[in-house]
């Protein structure tokens, strides 16, 4: 059994620290080199979640890297953007895409995770979805269901929930732990 994570825990997962230890989470992922790290892809739109989101993947021994304010990002879009996340997205170990519905009509977050799918493959891939209820099943919809997801859930051999990552094609899991070792 597992759950998919709400909005609203990604959000309360925020909001059980100070505001200031909020801010310096985000700006550490977002000033760490890329190199080993897990890429944390996410829309825009949803950037209230990022906080909760790299609470849960670091404090499995994850090291996130954000790209929101890489300096060696153009301070507008551009085709060096893209080849400058692109060059991010390979020196990354992991790729994780903080999912929402907002991702399907981002500009960015569905090329991001092609580009990660072509660097990576689906063994070093995750979706972590993040949803209004637990009966959402838009996570499994299209190509969003090739990738393992990052779930609540049981797992054999350990007592009581805990954070895994479930490959619902293969039907198998493991830790998020052992995941980001890997």
């Amino acid at each position: 059994m597992f759950n998919y994570t709400t909005k609203e825990t990604f959000r309360r997962f925020a909001n059980e620290l100070p505001l200031n230890e909020q801010t310096t989470i985000k700006r550490s992922a977002q000033q760490r080199q890329p190199s080993n790290a897990t890429f944390l892809s996410h829309s825009s739109k949803d950037e209230d979640l990022v906080v909760g989101a790299l609470r849960v993947i670091e404090g499995h021994g994850g090291v996130a890297y954000l790209d929101k304010k890489d300096p060696t990002l153009p301070p507008y879009t551009s085709k060096e953007t893209a080849k400058t996340l692109k060059d991010r997205i390979g020196q990354c170990g992991r790729f994780i895409l903080l999912a929402s519905e907002n991702s399907k009509n981002s500009n960015w977050v569905p090329w991001e995770l092609g580009i990660a799918d072509g660097k990576k493959g689906l063994d070093r891939i995750a979706i972590f979805p993040a949803v209004d209820s637990g009966s959402d099943t838009w996570p499994e919809w299209e190509y969003m269901g090739l990738y393992p997801k990052v779930v609540w859930g049981d797992l054999q051999g350990h007592s009581g929930f805990l954070w895994i990552v479930r490959d619902s094609a293969t039907n198998t899991a493991v830790t998020l732990s052992e995941w980001l070792r890997r």
